[in-house]
């Protein structure tokens, strides 16, 4: 029961790293968008003020959460719902994840700005080789050293490292255009108000996996929330991948948009819509066919239980793949478009305003089942909202 164990403790964790994922998703999306405006405008005094500002408004996060993580760690543990079974664990994975939350912060920080300053690539390789870094040493740490937890988070924790190692490149560039200016730190309003939505999105995110674990521990047990464990981590690279296509379009639709060219906004949201289709099919005819195996990856003591339930929740869960993508590219559509009312109201409707009521109702219906089929139930409402407010966008262009 170790590996059920290590999923469960896992799996209460996460969310707070949803929290240090959303605070540096916020200011590096928030900010980056606005200095994209900015610097399509010929605004370049104000776009360096833009990017001071985002840097030392991250590093004040990122000192929060590490004072989180050195007087807090057991508090955050037991409010996580970690009985005595997995307490130890669970504490151990927070207190590192916390101490390493100014690599998370930044990093999110830095891609946002590298790739809106002209250097999509070497954004895309920070990512691309911090990810592959995090699977490496998963398995170096994990199984040849012997670590456990403490190898996972610290895998973890690194990888970010590694990916602002490649995008500090960028600062030795002739392209880049973003430096640091002399002043007093401002609040930026207007790039947090932009960042907002992915913060909503990343937080929510954290608050129904906790509202899930406590369905899930009500219903299964620790072997249910491990099962969910398998089901969130692999949900968790799906929706990776739908924001890569989505920030990949962003910057793209800022510089339209600062130069007011609407229909090459539009094209680029249909390449993004075409991309997440595919993207969507492909997920999901690997999740109907492959669950039994990606559920036995994970479960490599054998747990017949864990097992059964893994594999249902799966193929229930993840039919929410079809509109997943559809609500993140338009979030992000209409943040980079300084429209951020209908961006606000999807990352709510998604995060935690229709997708936790769903939860509840539908799991004292159906049970486990109910609980499996909130997330593709709220999905779907949520992409038929988004598509229209798109569709009325464009008519109002008109």
């Amino acid at each position: 029961m170790q590996w059920a164990k290590g999923l469960t403790a896992l799996n209460l964790a996460i969310p707070i790293y949803s929290f240090i994922h959303g605070i540096g998703l916020m200011l590096g999306m928030g900010g980056a968008t606005r200095y994209a405006i900015l610097k399509s405008q010929g605004e370049k005094q104000r776009a360096d003020r833009n990017f001071t500002n985002t840097i030392w408004l991250a590093a004040v996060s990122a000192a929060l959460f590490m004072l989180a993580g050195i007087f807090l760690s057991g508090w955050i543990t037991r409010l996580m719902g970690a009985d005595a079974e997995v307490f130890a664990m669970t504490d151990t994975y927070l207190r590192v994840l916390l101490l390493f939350s100014p690599a998370f912060v930044m990093n999110e920080v830095l891609v946002c700005f590298v790739r809106n300053d002209g250097s999509p690539k070497l954004s895309m390789a920070g990512m691309v080789v911090g990810s592959l870094s995090n699977i490496f040493m998963d398995y170096i740490l994990i199984f040849p050293m012997g670590l456990g937890i403490l190898g996972a988070v610290l895998a973890t924790g690194t990888a970010p490292v590694i990916s602002m190692g490649i995008l500090s490149l960028h600062f030795f560039k002739k392209k880049n255009q973003f430096h640091f200016v002399k002043g007093k730190l401002e609040m930026a309003q207007q790039a947090l108000a932009l960042g907002v939505p992915s913060l909503v999105s990343e937080v929510s995110t954290g608050i129904v996996m906790i509202i899930f674990n406590g369905i899930i521990l009500g219903l299964r047990g620790n072997v249910g929330v491990a099962a969910y464990g398998i089901i969130a981590n692999l949900s968790l690279v799906i929706v990776a991948i739908y924001t890569g296509v989505a920030q990949g379009m962003q910057p793209l639709v800022s510089r339209a948009y600062g130069k007011n060219e609407r229909k090459g906004e539009r094209s680029l949201l249909r390449y993004a819509m075409v991309a997440v289709a595919g993207i969507s099919c492909a997920a999901y005819a690997g999740v109907l066919f492959g669950a039994d195996f990606i559920v036995r990856v994970f479960n490599s003591e054998g747990n017949t239980e864990l097992q059964g339930i893994a594999n249902v929740g799966m193929r229930i869960y993840f039919m929410g793949v079809f509109f997943m993508g559809v609500n993140i590219v338009l979030a992000v559509y209409f943040t980079s478009r300084e429209k951020v009312a209908p961006a606000y109201v999807i990352s709510l409707l998604r995060g935690i305003v229709a997708i936790v009521p769903a939860a509840f109702l539908l799991s004292s219906l159906w049970g486990m089942a109910g609980a499996w089929m909130a997330a593709p139930v709220t999905e779907g409402m949520v992409a038929v909202f988004g598509i229209a407010s798109g569709l009325l966008e464009i008519l109002r262009k008109k």
